[in-house]
């Protein structure tokens, strides 16, 4: 199974990063780091700075069919920078028009709303938008993990760090299947 990892060039929350990534590694996938720039980004633990981690691929290069799923780490800035970016949406977009599973933890679900892709589906995320998530047409519900199938592909969201033994646990459950 071969996973995307969509971060911005800053703002991600170092361990809705670093936890999933390993999650896929452990369940013998192959994580990339796919960002808005080539280079570093640099990652935050809540409001301050944290690691920084080199990008294998931009948005720009990157091809939907070279990958199985789609992870949308969270942090506040991250998915705020890339719904800004027209490649950032149009990649996200891609996932769910060719049917494969995408995970969003936290405010990562920011970017499914820019993308247009929640209408009619249920989905979970940090409690601050699930506004945003309601007035895109989709049902927001307060739930550890909620893994969405009523729609053209899997969505599976979670609401924050506490929840990601469960957000891994669903997603790369998903992406397997995906990646048969």
């Amino acid at each position: 199974m071969k996973v995307a990892f969509l971060v911005a060039a800053e703002g991600v929350e170092q361990i809705e990063l670093t936890d999933p990534w390993e999650a896929v590694y452990e369940g013998g996938g192959t994580p990339t780091l796919v960002s808005t720039k080539p280079g570093r980004i640099q990652a935050f633990k809540h409001l301050d700075k944290a690691d920084t981690f080199k990008v294998d691929q931009t948005v720009s290069d990157a091809s939907v069919k070279d990958y199985d799923g789609l992870v949308l780490p969270g942090g506040v800035a991250n998915p705020d920078f890339l719904r800004m970016d027209p490649k950032a949406v149009a990649f996200v977009r891609g996932f769910v028009e060719a049917g494969k599973p995408v995970a969003a933890i936290c405010h990562g679900p920011w970017t499914l709303v820019e993308a247009d892709v929640v209408r009619g589906r249920t989905l979970t995320s940090w409690p601050s938008i699930r506004t945003d998530i309601r007035n895109a047409g989709g049902n927001w519900v307060d739930e550890e993990v909620r893994v969405c199938t009523d729609g053209p592909n899997v969505l599976i969201t979670s609401r924050k760090p506490a929840d990601l033994k469960a957000f891994d646990d669903a997603f790369v459950t998903e992406f397997t299947k995906a990646g048969r």
